[in-house]
């Protein structure tokens, strides 16, 4: 069966970087940090085949380089999450930062198996730290857009987006388990429609409680109904099930869509109408 082109340069791929999804600079830092975890594997090997001192030398820069690694990671992903607010604030543990402390160790630790004095060992402890921070760069170290903003609404909108993530989350584990690439797709492509409605709400938390609302029913019918779907499609492939879900898929789609335009030009009517209609339909394709 012939598969539509989704290169990197394709409209579908542009269509979901710029609905949220990871682009290609967040893919590249990623796969550098993921290499991270491969290296302190090198010192547990060496640490296995020494004398006690080289063991526990081994295993702790094994256990700083693993530290170091993670840190990464996670600081790369809170990154993404600042960079793609225009409100956001700092992240509250500058993990990049003690990422490049933990390598640094690490690799003056490792430097210890081999070199009997402390000055070689100082020396690969600053170059890894000071090459780390060039590879990977700096936490972002102040709030972004704060100025004049109520910071108790700004907490309250940052916590209903993270829940709505969460349940974001959850529907993409779920559809994993259909094992059908196209409905992955379909999923990632409703997330990013999802988000620009996050962006809306972040850009304008007015009516905060209703939307916070809005978006727990919506998500949490998605992240139910596609549980339902992908444990039934996976048992017998019905053709009518799948069928069903991707026009669930496609009403939330449209449905967000036009919630985002609303909330931009300032409409917060009909909310409540809306989410007992959701219900009802929910209720109904689950």
């Amino acid at each position: 069966m012939a598969e539509r082109f989704g290169g990197k340069f394709s409209p579908e791929n542009a269509r979901r970087d710029d609905a949220g999804g990871p682009g290609p600079a967040t893919r590249r830092s990623t796969g550098r940090a993921n290499v991270l975890f491969f290296v302190p594997f090198l010192y547990a090997a060496t640490a296995f085949r020494g004398e006690p001192r080289v063991m526990l030398l081994g295993l702790l820069a094994c256990g700083f380089l693993l530290l170091a690694a993670w840190l990464t990671h996670e600081g790369i992903k809170a990154q993404d999450a600042y960079d793609l607010r225009k409100v956001a604030r700092r992240p509250a543990i500058p993990r990049k930062i003690f990422a490049a402390v933990a390598l640094g160790v690490g690799l003056g630790v490792g430097g210890m198996i081999s070199q009997q004095g402390v000055l070689y060992p100082l020396l690969f402890a600053i170059a890894g730290a000071v090459l780390h921070l060039g590879a990977f760069g700096l936490d972002p170290l102040a709030d972004k857009g704060m100025e004049g903003v109520d910071t108790f609404q700004v907490d309250r909108v940052a916590k209903a987006v993270t829940e709505a993530e969460n349940l974001l989350a959850g529907m993409k584990d779920a559809i994993l388990r259909a094992q059908d690439r196209a409905l992955e797709t379909r999923v990632e492509k409703f997330s990013g429609i999802a988000r620009n409605l996050f962006r809306s709400v972040e850009n304008d938390p007015g009516d905060l409680t209703a939307a916070r609302k809005y978006l727990s029913v919506y998500l949490m019918g998605a992240r139910d109904a596609t549980v339902k779907f992908a444990d039934a499609y996976a048992q017998g492939r019905d053709a009518k099930i799948r069928s069903d879900y991707e026009a669930l898929l496609s009403d939330l789609e449209t449905t967000f869509a036009e919630r985002t335009q609303s909330m931009l030009s300032g409409s917060h009517t009909d909310l409540d109408v809306e989410i007992q209609v959701l219900r009802d339909r929910l209720k109904l394709e689950t």
